[in-house]
């Protein structure tokens, strides 16, 4: 997803305006501010909450390393016209590197390749672009990963009964709803074109979408067992139109992220399991990157995987697991 759409709360402004992160003194143009690196960070929203932790751990990378650290984000999901805009404005300012969150993989990629031809190295954080190789670097979750660890899971908790299975996507044009999807469907031992799946929607990763594609799948499957959400408030959504039908003890939810309120909501019992991934750490990395080709010339490469770790209160043999108390310690949001 994400990210990946996640939830979104109010808590900033929202758009194109870059937002100079105060990393210490020092101003002005060029690719160094009174001697300090440059490095913008551009994320899909600022007031999704997962993205939020993304700029929270680049900005503690930033001060920790002294460099001054510049932030934009697209309007929404799916924005791709405002990260293009940022994207050249940050090259403009003379940052030496920039970490992006693309909100259309494919679509943002001439943007990046411009980038990168006027030397400013471009390192992907949670979202791959297609081509992966269009950016210098990825720092992701192993999204196919996290999909195999809750199919590999329902497919030991439903325990040799037949599932009728839900999946909630995320929306076209997004590589990483597809990663997750496939993980699923490859952990779960099933193929993309199975009978067992009987209802598939996209949801944007929303909550309120999430329910009602949730109430439109109960309409053309009564017997659903199994709902797969791309990441947690398409669940909960999901959890709210099964619970109108008197079905909550019936379907199997599992999910991907691991936000605080997520794990609550395996804790609830509402989530059977969940799928954790750490933006904090993606986004520390991704500056410390930067900032060692602003002093060395070496540019990170291939894909760093930030981990992924399988959070569920009912355990299932043959599948690895911490507990919602793991969780709380180490959710975001």
């Amino acid at each position: 997803m994400s990210r990946r759409a996640r939830p979104v709360l109010a808590i900033g402004a929202v758009g194109l305006a870059l937002s100079l992160t105060a990393c210490g003194s020092g101003s002005g143009g060029g690719s160094q501010s009174g001697g300090k690196v440059k490095v913008g960070l551009i994320t899909k929203t600022d007031t999704n909450p997962y993205f939020v932790k993304v700029r929270q751990g680049a900005e503690r990378a930033a001060k920790e390393s002294n460099v001054e650290l510049s932030t934009a984000a697209g309007k929404f999901d799916g924005d791709n016209t405002s990260q293009v805009t940022a994207l050249e404005n940050m090259v403009a300012s003379g940052v030496k590197g920039v970490l992006i969150t693309p909100n259309d993989s494919k679509a943002i990629v001439p943007a990046i390749e411009k980038a990168r031809a006027k030397g400013v190295m471009v390192i992907a954080l949670d979202t791959p672009p297609e081509p992966q190789s269009a950016v210098d670097a990825l720092f992701a979750t192993d999204n196919v990963k996290a999909g195999e660890l809750i199919g590999a899971y329902a497919k030991a908790a439903m325990g040799g009964k037949p599932a009728k299975i839900a999946t909630l996507d995320l929306a076209p044009g997004v590589s990483v709803g597809v990663q997750r999807h496939e993980g699923f469907t490859k952990g779960f031992g099933v193929a993309a074109s199975d009978p067992s799946i009987v209802c598939s929607q996209d949801t944007g990763g929303d909550q309120a979408k999430g329910q009602t594609a949730m109430e439109n799948c109960l309409q053309k499957a009564p017997d659903i067992n199994l709902v797969y959400a791309i990441n947690e408030p398409a669940a909960l959504g999901a959890y709210t139109a099964i619970k109108a039908k008197g079905r909550e003890k019936d379907v199997m939810i599992v999910a991907i992220d691991g936000g605080c309120t997520g794990v609550q909501a395996v804790k609830d019992g509402k989530i059977a399991a969940t799928s954790q991934q750490y933006p904090l750490k993606m986004a520390e990395d991704g500056v410390k990157a930067i900032v060692s080709f602003a002093k060395s010339g070496d540019k990170a490469s291939g894909y760093t995987d930030t981990g992924v770790q399988l959070i569920t209160d009912k355990p299932q043999a043959g599948s690895e697991s911490k507990d919602s108390g793991f969780g709380r310690e180490n959710c975001w949001g």
